[in-house]
């Protein structure tokens, strides 16, 4: 697929847009003034692969805490960049707290909730400490906070057409010219094109494929994707999938978020592998090995090949953070494990390494598939621990060399 032209944008050291890959980026859910469960919800955030994390800068006690959780990033190693979002008050907040907005990575700015009287003003007062400082900006608009001054003005104009649009077609109208309309006016006041990033959030799959269409074809600026208010469960995931499936597919979306709604006290890293797999699904981008399994069927009475296939992907997840430092490439290793004859050696062969269990009254045993070649048939009751062993040796002798063919260099 051919991604659109985008001006590179850095983030904290992280490159956004130009040629850089898609970035995946989440958000915490605590009390930001909560300085030890912030830094450990970030620190799990980042280790499950965000590779940008904002955090909510809405009071004073927020914005005094922003310096702390940093420090206590860095003395566990995490470098990942931290991201403020404002909303109402950011004018004062990064006015009066000069040391959170030094230390933050980027400022999320939202247009309609900047004030109404005074928007422009505040807006001004947010970019110019962003220049100050020489952070980069994103100027998300969301649906759910558009700015009602702009909003009814281009409500009031479309009334007085001989055919009037639908107020739907009115408010995209009207978000696309707000993001516009914000990054001219923060460019006017001296904010470089490759400090912008924008964003044009709307909760609807068609909605969201539509903004996001329009705005690609009208600036070069990096875009972020993401539903807004995405839900809870399946649907949130499938929305989210659904909507960032096709503009990626189209070349559009720089950087992704899925907001998911979390259960109460549930997984917020959830959202972080919903990105990675809508990329590595689509062949963007890899994040960890995949694992192929058949859904099952009446051939496959037993379940054993389900809990070896759970298994064996437990076992990557688990290994993955120490793969990924010393056996660079292993993300883009794929394993089968596979129920029954039908499929078993065929998925198995297209695997770097693969095995075809056996169905019900098939006879018991299970051939092993390395790099589309018959490697052994293990038989037994170890079958599970040692085609583990095969993995574990798999990755040592096909990744283990290309470390230290990369260190001799």
């Amino acid at each position: 697929m051919i991604r659109r032209k985008s001006i590179p944008v850095d983030v904290g050291g992280v490159r956004v847009g130009g040629e850089a890959p898609v970035v995946v980026q989440s958000m915490t859910n605590t009390d930001t003034a909560d300085i030890p469960e912030t830094i450990e919800q970030v620190h799990r955030l980042a280790a499950a692969g965000s590779e940008l994390v904002r955090i909510t800068v809405n009071n004073k006690e927020a914005a005094k805490a922003v310096p702390a959780i940093i420090e206590g990033l860095d003395s566990r190693g995490v470098n990942v960049p931290i991201i403020g979002d404002f909303h109402y008050n950011g004018h004062v907040l990064l006015t009066e707290y000069p040391e959170c907005a030094r230390l933050l990575a980027k400022y999320r700015i939202n247009p309609g909730n900047t004030g109404t009287r005074s928007r422009d003003k505040n807006f001004v007062t947010i970019i110019e400490q962003a220049i100050k400082w020489d952070k980069p900006v994103r100027i998300g608009v969301n649906w759910g906070s558009l700015d009602q001054q702009l909003l009814a003005e281009r409500m009031d104009c479309n009334n007085e057409l001989p055919e009037p649009k639908s107020a739907k077609e009115v408010m995209m109208d009207t978000m696309i010219e707000s993001a516009m309309r914000s990054t001219a006016l923060a460019e006017e006041v001296g904010l470089p094109s490759d400090k912008i990033i924008v964003s044009c959030k709307l909760s609807g799959v068609q909605d969201l494929i539509e903004a996001y269409s329009r705005l690609s074809g009208l600036c070069e600026y990096p875009l972020h994707l993401g539903l807004t208010e995405a839900g809870m469960g399946n649907k949130g995931v499938v929305a989210s999938t659904a909507a960032l499936s096709v503009l990626l597919q189209k070349g559009i979306g720089e950087t992704i978020r899925v907001s998911l709604t979390p259960m109460p006290n549930g997984d917020r890293t959830e959202e972080v592998r919903v990105c990675q797999q809508i990329l590595q699904s689509m062949g963007i981008r890899n994040f960890i090995p995949q694992v192929a399994a058949c859904p099952g069927c009446g051939r496959t009475k037993s379940t054993y090949f389900q809990e070896l296939a759970d298994e064996i992907h437990n076992y990557i997840v688990e290994m993955m953070p120490i793969w990924r430092e010393v056996y660079p490439g292993v993300e883009d290793m794929n394993v089968a494990v596979m129920g029954c004859v039908v499929n078993g050696p065929g998925e198995s062969k297209h695997a770097n390494i693969g095995i075809s269990l056996p169905g019900t009254f098939e006879e018991p045993k299970a051939p092993v598939y390395i790099d589309g070649e018959h490697h052994s048939t293990l038989t037994g009751d170890h079958i599970g621990e040692t085609f583990r062993k095969m993995l574990d040796d798999y990755v040592v002798k096909n990744y283990g060399q290309k470390k230290s063919v990369a260190g001799n260099a």
